[in-house]
């Protein structure tokens, strides 16, 4: 296949004898009306002859001319896709002109309708600007997609951009045939390499998307391994994509228009801007929604789906398709798979967007309902079968217990799940509060189940100390954590964590979760979105501190440490220092990005640090007189600053009296280019012209991830993305972001065992008796829905006995025994979502220990260390340490843990505070040498006594303990510390020289521990 025309034969001839195309006539194309009229006329007669001999009794010579007018007077105004779904109307009768895939074979003529559709493959069609296409697609004599071929292997050697270019200079825009909405729907530039695709011809401006399937998680396509011979890279386009079903389904349940309308107020006034975007779904979309739905066809509900999907994936489009697919599905028997789908998320947008998208395939009201009344609301969507529910997380916390007062007090609706079936779709499924909406999800949509497994359980659970009536709710609590037959979940995220992982299971093409998955990589590559890392500059603080104060007392050395790094990080000169990088490289550098509307975000540490740049923004940015660069701040709450003889500091206060809920807006306009942040805008805030970050704030894994990407959105004239840190090395921010960039690997499950360990240790600190737990646990399940007063005062009493034997502890065994309850905790809330069976003991601890812990009084340390009185900045300067990319196709990445058992930190030793300032000092400002062996020899014998160490060991694989060591080590080095400064102060700050002594020690404590067997 060395010429164009050989390409272009053997898709036609695919589509013909595979695709349930027929060949069409290029001469039968009308240049005028940009239709085929003879099919056209020909579809309505075989399918609506009622309306064809109306016509001709009207007049018989004029009948094709006033239905083609009809029809093409109709296409100007409503477009293409409108006329192929609702069909047109002529002398007072609507006539269809496409009939789509029934979702049940109850109604054979739905069936023989949609065979009688006629697909047509038209090659070398002239149009009537001269144009010639290479393919035309028609559905019944409807242009929907043109296809320009390109073969790199004839003699021209033209690829797809030779294509690209034909359309941005050789088809006119104007013409009807490539009229955006009038005809054709899609455009294809395609090669034997890769295909791209535009909705919408605007000239040398015209857009392309990438549509290919990717490979090894990277942009472009597969090589055809088992062809028939004449296959090449994109021979999917034809062979799957375009084939009759398929394209009948897009134009059907995909493709549709979004619509975007903005109120602007000007200086002449209001002005109202529509901006209209035809949607082709991408092909990771088409081909994750089409995997979803068919396993779910073919298996039924009660499975957990993950679907790792990078940022600019479009999810908000896919989870509408996905929910509208999943709505309609019926299985082999014709019964639907789902009654209802429930959509959870956070994001207000997606609401709208969902109810527009799904009203253009639906074409009525009441499909998608929205939950913003009250837990009633939610009540009767369920009870009345609604298919598409949607509601925001913050919703559901209490809905359950909401939902049984209301039934218990006879008012509202009950729901009935018997037989019901539901499909729950998650975004955002690695946020703690999307697990926990799950659970109670689970509650609730299998009530009737639960109740079921109640009863048939509750023979087996062998505990006296309970009630039947405790028992049963204990018994409901546990089983809202398992997987329930009658549901399934569908988990959207672009970072999972391992236990994201471990939930969502159900195993995609490679054996393992995710279920599908479109890498980040392959989204950077792909242009969908920015590389943030590909222009990163370090910059790193030296600092001296010195003593002002001639006595030299004892403190805690990590609590030393602590505070004189905060003591540096509010300075006055080190805010200003960084103000002055950050608004003069802003300036310089980013301003005039994106046409001149970059905008950046500068990401601090804390509340009172947001308030605190703030301060310094507003006094720079006056004291240089600029008028070119202007802030808002983003912060929770009020901050009192005592140099401002404690001034309350709030976000709308230092805003000017902005509301919190108008600054994502006023952010957009050209008035503002700089937002600083404390804990606010750094995950979900799509703001495509962020250009450049800021980042004075300590990040690492997911959030780290998170954070930055906020700058990687695409928009029009964006090129680049642009991070200064001052705080975090680029070694760690490679190893956040590698995980995420091509394949996600979780690492080995979590051993269940170490509940019992922990429990037991637990135990052993007889803080609480066993008794005691089921005391509470009985007045707590039996009546926790309506509790008494009475029976407030005896949980809250019971949990006080606890409270006073925590108090006679030590400060640091209170620290230890409540990192441990912490531990329970977290660990039986993640394990008892993936062991397949149920512990009544581990549950009343749960519960128990839930409550317990909010009573525990916070560990005050009488000697809290103070430094500002004594020490002073003597000097500090900010030094570019390295910049460029950080380049993630580097390595292999970390697989992700699951949760260990482990404690808290070690007991706090004193040390002079000159000492410590003096390792502070070399820390940040001079160059050191390797130490002696000795050292590791003592930070590996104190690591090998350490009890929690030795625990660890026993209970883990090496590659579970390595986190677990990982988190003490920085205690053995400071163990270690004295007389070993150089060492010290160089595994504090060479992350390589770190890493490798880091490795070298885990192996050898755990080999020595496992060795001593004990």
């Amino acid at each position: 296949m060395h010429k164009e025309v050989d390409f272009e034969n053997d898709i036609e001839h695919a589509l013909v004898t595979h695709g349930g195309y027929e060949k069409g006539d290029p001469n039968a194309y009308d240049a005028e009306t940009a239709l085929f009229p003879a099919d056209v006329l020909a579809f309505v007669q075989k399918t609506q002859p009622k309306i064809w001999t109306r016509l001709t009794q009207l007049d018989a010579t004029k009948a094709p001319g006033m239905l083609l007018d009809s029809l093409v007077k109709e296409l100007a105004a409503k477009g293409m896709l409108a006329i192929l779904r609702e069909g047109f109307k002529c002398v007072g009768k609507t006539v269809r002109l496409a009939y789509f895939a029934p979702n049940t074979g109850l109604d054979p003529a739905s069936t023989e309708r949609y065979d009688d559709n006629r697909l047509t493959v038209i090659r070398q069609v002239n149009t009537k600007s001269g144009a010639i296409p290479d393919v035309v697609l028609a559905v019944n004599g409807l242009p929907v997609a043109t296809l320009e071929l390109k073969n790199p292997m004839s003699a021209t050697c033209w690829n797809v951009e030779h294509a690209k270019h034909q359309y941005r200079f050789e088809r006119d825009p104007k013409e009807l045939l490539f009229a955006f909405k009038q005809r054709c729907l899609v455009h294809f530039a395609v090669d034997t390499e890769l295909v791209f695709m535009t909705t919408k011809l605007e000239g040398k401006d015209t857009f392309f998307l990438p549509f290919n399937l990717g490979h090894n998680h990277a942009a472009g396509n597969p090589p055809v391994m088992d062809g028939d011979g004449g296959d090449v890279r994109t021979a999917y386009l034809w062979r799957q994509v375009l084939v009759r079903d398929s394209l009948m389904d897009i134009l059907a349940r995909f493709i549709h228009l979004d619509v975007e309308e903005k109120t602007v107020v000007t200086e002449k006034g209001i002005k109202r801007h529509r901006k209209e975007t035809m949607i082709f779904p991408r092909y990771h979309q088409l081909d994750a929604v089409r995997a979803l739905t068919s396993h779910a066809q073919a298996h039924g509900s009660g499975h957990n789906y993950l679907i790792q999907h990078s940022a600019g994936s479009g999810k908000s489009n896919s989870i509408a398709w996905l929910a509208h697919r999943l709505s309609s599905l019926h299985d082999a028997a014709n019964e639907k798979i789902f009654h209802s789908v429930v959509v959870i998320t956070d994001r207000r947008v997606l609401d709208q967007q969902l109810q527009n998208t799904i009203f253009q395939f639906e074409h009525k009201l009441g499909v998608v309902q929205k939950i913003d009344e009250n837990t009633q609301q939610l009540a009767k969507a369920l009870a009345d079968g609604v298919p598409i529910i949607i509601s925001t997380i913050q919703k559901f916390p209490f809905i359950t217990q909401a939902i049984r007062t209301l039934e218990a007090n006879g008012k509202g609706v009950a729901i009935s799940t018997a037989g019901k079936r539901f499909a729950v779709i998650v975004d955002e499924a690695h946020s703690s509060q999307s697990g926990e909406t799950a659970m109670e999800l689970r509650k609730i949509l299998n009530k009737d189940g639960i109740e079921a497994a109640i009863a048939e359980q509750l023979l087996d659970l062998d505990d006296e100390a309970l009630s039947e009536d405790a028992k049963k709710e204990l018994l409901r609590e546990q089983l809202k954590r398992v997987k329930q037959p009658n549901l399934s979940f569908f988990a959207f995220t672009a970072t999972p964590k391992f236990k994201t992982l471990a939930v969502f299971n159900e195993p995609g093409p490679n054996g393992k979760a995710p279920f599908h998955h479109y890498s980040m990589r392959q989204a950077i590559e792909e242009g969908f979105i920015h590389d943030v890392l590909k222009y990163y500059t370090h910059y790193k603080r030296y600092y001296k501190l010195i003593q002002k104060v001639e006595e030299d007392p004892a403190v805690p050395r990590r609590k030393a440490a602590k505070a004189l790094a905060r003591f540096v990080q509010f300075h006055d000169y080190e805010i200003a220092q960084k103000v002055e990088v950050i608004v003069e490289h802003f300036r310089t550098h980013s301003r005039h990005k994106i046409g001149g509307r970059a905008k950046a975000m500068v990401v601090t540490n804390s509340r009172e640090h947001a308030v605190r740049y703030k301060l310094g923004f507003d006094k720079y940015i006056k004291d240089q007189e600029y008028t070119d660069v202007k802030s808002l701040v983003a912060f929770s709450g009020e901050i009192m600053l005592k140099e401002f003889a404690d001034k309350k500091f709030t976000e709308v206060g230092m805003n000017n009296g902005l509301k919190e809920s108008e600054l994502p807006e006023k952010f957009n306009t050209e008035e503002y280019q700089v937002l600083l942040v404390a804990e606010k805008y750094q995950t979900g805030f799509d703001q495509p012209l962020l250009h450049s970050m800021y980042v004075d704030k300590r990040l690492s894994g997911i959030q780290a991830v998170q954070t930055l990407s906020r700058l990687n959105r695409t928009t029009r004239g964006k090129t680049d993305t642009f991070v200064l840190d001052f705080v975090n090395e680029p070694e760690e921010i490679y190893a956040a972001f590698k995980p995420y960039y091509e394949a996600t690997e979780k690492g080995e499950d979590t051993d269940p065992q170490q509940l019992n360990t922990l429990a037991y240790t637990l135990a052993g600190w007889k803080v609480y008796t066993a008794e005691e737990v089921s005391a509470w646990c009985e007045i707590w399940f039996r009546n926790r829905m309506n509790p008494t007063g009475g029976e407030h005062k005896k949980l809250n009493a019971l949990l006080d006995l606890a409270v006073e034997r925590f108090k006679d502890l030590g400060e640091e065994d209170q620290n230890l025994f409540k990192g441990q309850l912490v531990s329970f905790r977290n660990l039986y809330a993640f394990v008892s979502q993936v062991i397949p069976y149920q512990d009544s003991d581990h549950e009343k601890l749960f519960s128990y220990a839930r409550f317990l812990l909010t009573k525990l009084p916070r560990t005050v340390d009488s000697r809290t260390v103070q430094v500002d009185d004594e020490v002073e900045l003597k000097y500090y300067r900010l030094q570019k340490i390295s910049e460029g990319a950080i380049d993630l196709k580097a390595g292999e990445p970390d697989a992700l843990y699951g949760p260990t058992e482990v404690g808290t930190g070690q007991a706090d030793e004193d040390v002079q505070l000159s000492t410590l300032v003096g390792k502070l000092n070399e820390r940040f400002g001079t160059e050191f040498t390797p130490a002696d062996q000795l050292f590791f020899d003592q930070v590996r014998e104190t690591a090998v006594a350490n009890e929690q160490l030795r625990q660890a060991v026993m209970a883990n694989s090496i590659e579970n303990f390595e986190p677990v060591f990982n988190k003490q080590l920085e205690n053995l080095f400071i163990e270690r510390m004295d007389g070993n400064e150089d060492i010290f102060v160089r595994l504090m700050n060479d992350e390589a020289f770190r890493s490798v002594a880091a490795s070298h020690l885990m192996r050898a404590v755990y080999q020595q521990v496992k060795a001593s067997g004990k």
